[in-house]
């Protein structure tokens, strides 16, 4: 029997340890659910660690599945920060009255275009609506006026996209949005018609290069991390910006948020306020992930078109309606 408690007692040791480690981990820093790029997340944590002192744990996933997690987990949610790249995961979560208040000095540190009215999430990060083409197949003076112009018989077979990931759904929820929902169904079910469906932007991309398709509809930033590796995905192609308020033009709005279940409130804040401000933006206009500065006076990777540039139309973040746009595709037989 010795032997037996023994062994009983050191394994009880041994999982007291482990749970100990885990409650010593969650006190000394927060939890961040991370549906941003991992290599950007893991920079903003690095820097924010290095000034701060503050722990930062990264749990990485998708906007969607993080999005609906927490909605799931409510007020039991381990998690302190939630980062996306787009934001209809972030309309979710605030819909369900799960964020705290952005603290007003964070808030002060982004534009009203890129945050929401209700101040429980910020802007962090934007991407653009780009139509990517084949500058060997398809000349300058026959590229789509409009992303509408997509669902014409003229396009069938010649472009591409990447339905389920939810970069391209928060393109449709901005039609929806803009255009509303019969123009928006009319507009996917020309779609399923003409485009070819891959899986991810840089796939996309890459059929581009490739010559499989004409054009495709991706964001900016997989164009400029590609040319600023070996070119191979992306030396064929242009992009075209399709400006004047267009759907096509849209910008999507990274988002950061505070859970309101949070633990550690005070330093949850401190992080999202060291990404909005000058060291996470610095990163942005420095680093490799090639997406916009949101902040005020911040700048942007030069190599980028200015979002001024950009004539985006305006869409509310928090009217990004995911749950409709995704019955919408799946009625189109996208999804």
């Amino acid at each position: 029997m010795k032997p037996l408690l023994s062994m009983l007692t050191g394994a009880a040791v041994a999982l007291f340890g482990v749970h100990a480690a885990a409650a010593q981990e969650a006190s000394d820093g927060i939890v961040v659910y991370n549906a941003q790029h991992e290599s950007l997340a893991k920079e903003w944590a690095e820097g924010f660690t290095k000034e701060t002192g503050i722990k930062v744990t990264l749990r990485n996933g998708k906007d969607s599945e993080f999005g609906n997690q927490i909605v799931a987990e409510g007020a039991s949610s381990p998690a302190d920060v939630f980062l996306t790249e787009n934001s209809p995961a972030m309309a979710l979560v605030e819909q369900a009255g799960l964020f705290a208040p952005v603290d007003a000095e964070t808030l002060a540190l982004v534009p009203e275009t890129f945050r929401p009215e209700s101040g429980k999430w910020t802007g962090i990060a934007a991407r653009s609506t780009v139509f990517v083409y084949n500058k060997e197949k398809l000349p300058a003076d026959q590229l789509p006026k409009s992303m509408l112009d997509l669902e014409k018989p003229e396009w069938k077979g010649r472009w591409g996209a990447s339905p389920s990931g939810a970069d391209f759904q928060a393109i449709v929820g901005a039609l929806l949005q803009l255009k509303g929902e019969e123009t928006t169904a009319a507009w996917l079910k020309g779609m399923k018609d003409n485009f070819t469906a891959y899986r991810g932007n840089g796939t996309v991309m890459k059929a581009v290069n490739a010559g499989e398709i004409d054009g495709g509809v991706i964001y900016h930033y997989y164009y400029f991390g590609d040319q600023a590796k070996t070119g191979e995905n992306s030396n064929n192609v242009k992009l075209h910006y399709f400006k004047q308020q267009d759907p096509g033009a849209f910008v999507s709005i990274s988002g950061g948020g505070v859970l309101a279940s949070s633990k550690h409130p005070k330093e949850a804040q401190a992080f999202l306020k060291w990404i909005a401000g000058k060291g996470g933006q610095d990163i942005l206009k420095n680093g490799t992930s090639y997406e916009y500065a949101v902040g005020v006076g911040a700048e942007s990777n030069p190599k980028l078109v200015p979002l001024a540039d950009l004539d985006a139309p305006a869409v509310n973040p928090s009217q990004l309606d995911s749950k409709k746009v995704t019955d919408l595709m799946t009625a189109a037989g996208l999804l």
